[in-house]
């Protein structure tokens, strides 16, 4: 099977013995950096230098967000964090970032880019560094950008999975820059930093829409559940939801063209998952949180219920494979969730179920294939989704 659509396009390694690459500008070679994907092969000082790039990258936006908490912040997201903590945090990147860089133009890996790294880690330093003063007095109304959302959850997603798909791959030889990664990164930008609008949207939703069916009896009933019981309740009320809202997005042709979006990547990794057009996602949360909202669930268990999701919508995308037993016909693990966004023909319109994999098996509507051990296609069988993120917003709108 090839990966990105047809093979790999090999990362730089020693850039320094080219004479084109030698009069190009720092600044050129990093931006195309960004165009690049396929392996980085080990013992070049390119792996180090680009984890010292992105740890510098995420070090001048979290400066930043310093700067400006009340509106490069997310505020159900500070109430979860103290600010002693992510200074610790910023630290932490910003000296291991310096102290990689440093080391590879020491020893001349990789100068270009590690001198990238240091400068914008010097450059986050001038700024304030980890020791910016904070101002919280500015809390109004008003919109902000969830840049907290973004650095925290890349530095945990990219960290947790990277290693647990190097050390237990589905498809070995995966390489973590794997063909179209770049407009996947734009929807992950993207959708943490709407965090501030989304949410006011589905709120705004939930309660116009789903007001009128609230029950008290039963959501006291709900709520006197054991805290484990109400939590197993709310996941399965919440997964039947997305199941019928997944099956009308296959059945009903202008809900696939939104849905297609996310089946276009042809390719699955922990990052694939964030490809999402902002309908879905929209339209989803308020169906699935009006519910849980409507039925009352308590604050604790919507709490762990937005984590569980968050967590298991990055793992059943990713490239990882575990010995997950009979579990796997209770929960939807990554292999089940690969079948669903495979193109091959035993595999169209089955396995919608995002959290409990026995609601298929119920219905009817899962598969595990028919003696192939993984899938051999993915993507849309169009094929005629563009191959950038604002294009792929206006695709379910364009005419055929």
């Amino acid at each position: 099977m090839a990966f990105g659509g047809g093979g790999y396009t090999r990362f730089p390694v020693v850039c320094h013995k080219s004479e084109m690459n030698q009069r190009a500008s720092i600044h050129r070679r990093v931006l195309d950096l960004f165009k690049q994907d396929g392996r980085i092969h080990p013992g070049t000082g390119m792996i180090t230098g680009v984890i010292a790039l992105s740890l510098a990258i995420l070090s001048v936006l979290g400066v930043l967000a310093f700067h400006f908490p009340a509106y490069l912040t997310t505020p159900e997201l500070r109430t979860f964090y103290t600010v002693d903590a992510m200074r610790t945090l910023l630290f932490a990147a910003l000296l291991a970032s310096g102290t990689i860089a440093l080391t590879n133009i020491v020893f001349g890996r990789q100068r270009w880019l590690n001198i990238a790294a240091f400068v914008l880690v010097c450059g986050a330093v001038a700024a304030g560094g980890s020791q910016v003063v904070v101002t919280t007095s500015n809390t109004g109304h008003h919109p902000y950008l969830g840049l907290d959302w973004f650095i925290l959850d890349l530095l945990a997603s990219s960290t947790v999975f990277i290693i647990f798909e190097k050390l237990f791959p589905l498809y070995p030889g995966q390489p973590v820059f794997r063909g179209e990664w770049q407009v996947d990164m734009k929807h992950f930008l993207f959708n943490h930093l709407s965090v501030g609008a989304v949410l006011l949207c589905i709120n705004f939703f939930v309660h116009r829409l789903f007001s009128w069916a609230a029950y008290e009896p039963l959501q006291q009933a709900i709520q006197s559940l054991p805290y484990l019981a109400e939590l197993f309740v709310a996941v399965l009320v919440a997964d039947l939801v997305q199941y019928a809202a997944h099956r009308a997005y296959h059945e009903v042709p202008f809900l696939w063209r939104i849905h297609a979006v996310h089946h276009s990547t042809r390719t699955l990794d922990w990052l694939a998952g964030s490809r999402l057009h902002i309908v879905e996602l929209l339209i989803t949360r308020v169906a699935v949180l009006g519910v849980l909202f409507a039925l009352g669930f308590s604050k604790p268990v919507l709490d762990a219920y937005i984590i569980i999701v968050g967590f298991q919508a990055v793992l059943i995308h990713s490239n990882v494979k575990l010995p997950w037993g009979w579990l796997r016909y209770i929960i939807v693990t990554p292999d089940f969730h690969h079948w669903h966004h495979s193109s091959d023909t035993e595999a169209i319109d089955r396995n919608y179920a995002a959290h409990l994999s026995f609601i298929d098996y119920l219905f009817g509507t899962a598969v595990r294939g028919t003696g192939k051990r993984l899938p051999e296609n993915y993507g849309i069988l169009d094929n005629d989704m563009p191959g950038t993120f604002l294009a792929q917003q206006a695709y379910p709108f364009r005419k055929k």
